[in-house]
């Protein structure tokens, strides 16, 4: 019988790290590999996937997994407080929380070890220029060494595009927006269509939402820290002379009725509910909303339809595109736990997901056990609920690949979002903002935390009384002055000093 590490363990082993205790190393066998995985609310671990069974027969290898499913990052950092008590690999959904793991010197580089992980350096050298970027550029810690596994595959899955409602305006005719004239003018009919209201929204409040929208302002703009890839240059986005057009476009919007006015409070609750039931129309968000609305507002309006137009443009300098949050940000680091066995063992593992024979099982599984193939493509199975093959069989779940097949990561999405993202990749910008990955030395970090919570927050409070009136628009410049002097400027020079140790 395969082991797993059981509660009971995972509490000996929280208590040893809140103790300090020494517990003597987790014990393993010579073909045991021990790790800790995050236990998804989408998808809850569970030992019984096919996944776990597969990857062990592949490698000889028998997981020990505990999967934690609540305060994972607390709880992982009294396990690395405690090194005694840690798994031989440990997942993450984001880059940024390892660094101060491979600062510590806690972690083995996969620079270090990569003469011993052959696919892994095969895969590596295969890499063109744009890829290696893509894949290894994006996982580069502050000493410009690789702490985090790189991932492959899933570029074109889960991103956003700008959604309007296909059903309403073929029901009256109206034009798909190109530009943001064009869009002013089809807001305001269907504000005449439909008096309550309120044609373009979004969800989530704060001033990120305007990020997934940016470029159409400016390329590559987001209202906050953002790098210019064409000019190589670092900004903040309500420090631009731009800044000021955003405000004005949206200021209008709300002014006339057609965006929400509690537009920088509005919950994810309350613009789901504008948009399911016909008063909102336009919105730029996750192309995955087109599944979610369909189900969810279907039942009273069942000609309900979302479709992805392109982004229209506001300016000369805007382009017709949207953020690009298609990164891959999972992935699995190797802590330096001393045990030659436990890391002998992780490094097989790991290095076997980047080998070809790995991508295909881990992506697919087997054939009439977790997909089927239908005039000559592969579907996966699913049940009479159509649940995805991360919950039926573990397939797409933390720690279970490094390399994915594409095929196989667009086979998630259902044929109507895959209808429809050729448009989407077409409209998405080709990189990913460097903020999501970008490791920080110790005087870095000190600015960082000393001036962008301080900035971000008076430009989302200046933001708001801008668009709602309560501060004139003649305020501009003096609100920019105000940046300058809370060191804005400084903040910028901490990003391009870090980005340029990686770029």
């Amino acid at each position: 019988m395969k082991k797993r590490i059981t509660a009971l363990l995972l509490a000996c082993i929280m208590l040893l790290a809140l103790c300090g205790c020494n517990g003597g190393g987790t014990q393993v066998e010579d073909n045991e590999v021990t790790m800790t995985i995050i236990s998804s609310s989408n998808s809850p671990f569970d030992e019984n996937w096919k996944i776990w069974d597969y990857i062990e027969e592949a490698t000889g290898l028998e997981l020990n997994i505990h999967a934690i499913p609540t305060d994972y990052l607390t709880k992982v950092s009294l396990m690395f407080a405690a090194p005694d008590t840690l798994t031989d690999i440990v997942a993450f959904n984001w880059k940024t929380d390892t660094d101060k793991y491979a600062q510590q010197g806690a972690l083995i580089a996969f620079d270090d070890i990569e003469d011993d992980m052959p696919n892994y350096k095969k895969w590596k050298a295969s890499l063109t220029e744009q890829e290696y970027q893509h894949s290894i550029g994006t996982r580069l810690a502050a000493d410009g060494k690789v702490y985090y596994s790189p991932s492959t595959g899933e570029e074109h899955i889960g991103g956003r595009a700008w959604l309007y409602r296909q059903d309403i305006f073929e029901k009256h005719n109206l034009k798909v927006p190109t530009n943001f004239d064009e869009l002013y003018s089809v807001c305001k009919e269907l504000k005449a269509l439909y008096p309550d209201s309120y044609p373009l929204s979004f969800g989530g409040g704060k001033i990120a939402f305007i990020n997934a929208y940016g470029s159409s302002f400016k390329k590559w703009w987001s209202a906050s820290e953002y790098y210019d890839f064409d000019n190589d240059e670092w900004h903040w986005g309500m420090y631009d002379d731009v800044g000021l057009e955003v405000i004005e476009f949206h200021k209008k919007m709300i002014d006339e009725g057609l965006m929400p006015p509690n537009l920088m409070t509005l919950s994810y609750t309350g613009w789901e509910e504008l948009m399911s039931t016909n008063r909102s129309f336009i919105s730029p968000n996750f192309t995955t909303r087109i599944d979610f609305f369909k189900s969810m507002a279907g039942k009273n309006y069942p000609e309900f339809k979302l479709n992805i137009m392109a982004p229209p443009v506001l300016t000369e300098q805007g382009a017709p595109m949207i953020e690009n949050r298609t990164v891959s940000t999972v992935g699995v680091v190797l802590p330096n736990t001393g045990d030659k066995t436990g890391i002998a063992n992780a490094m097989k593992l790991v290095d076997w997901m980047y080998s070809d024979e790995a991508v295909d099982l881990v992506s697919w599984g087997k054939e009439g056990e977790t997909y089927e193939v239908r005039d000559g493509k592969k579907y996966y199975i699913t049940d009479e609920y159509n649940s995805q093959a991360s919950t039926l069989f573990g397939i797409k779940t933390y720690a279970t690949y490094t390399r994915f097949d594409p095929e196989a990561a667009l086979a998630f999405e259902s044929d109507e979002i895959k209808e429809r993202s050729e448009l989407r990749i077409e409209h998405t910008l080709p990189y990913t903002y460097p903020t999501l990955w970008l490791a920080y030395n110790d005087e870095e970090q000190r600015v960082i935390e000393e001036v962008r919570a301080a900035c971000l927050t008076r430009t989302e409070e200046m933001f708001a009384k801008f668009i709602l009136g309560q501060e004139p628009l003649s305020k501009f410049d003096a609100f920019r002055e105000e940046l300058k002097e809370m060191g804005v400027e400084d903040l910028l020079a901490a990003y391009e000093s870090a980005y340029n140790r990686v770029k």
